[in-house]
């Protein structure tokens, strides 16, 4: 379970190395991006939130802090349901 496993989950979208998701609400839409360990043994799996503006093809970073709560909640429940730890969702990057 991992990686792969999340392709088989609502919406995202797995290449190689990351999966992403994008969700939309109350008018604000958001990119998920999860990244697997460069290396098993490495403890480097990351989760970035970024803020879809304008043209929808523009995202800007945002803190973890700016996210909605439900957003943060569904993505932890998603890395569960793929076999990722969700605590990898609030690690700082």
């Amino acid at each position: 379970m991992g990686l792969s496993d999340l392709g088989a989950l609502d919406g995202w979208q797995v290449g190689t190395v990351a999966a992403r998701v994008h969700y939309r609400g109350d008018g604000v839409g958001f990119s998920v991006e999860y990244y697997a360990a460069a290396d098993p043994a490495a403890d480097d799996e990351a989760v970035l939130y970024w803020r879809v503006v304008g043209d929808q093809e523009t995202a800007v970073p945002v803190p973890r802090r700016a996210v909605p709560e439900p957003l943060r909640e569904r993505v932890r429940q998603d890395l569960n349901a793929a076999g990722i730890d969700p605590r990898v969702e609030e690690r700082s990057v």
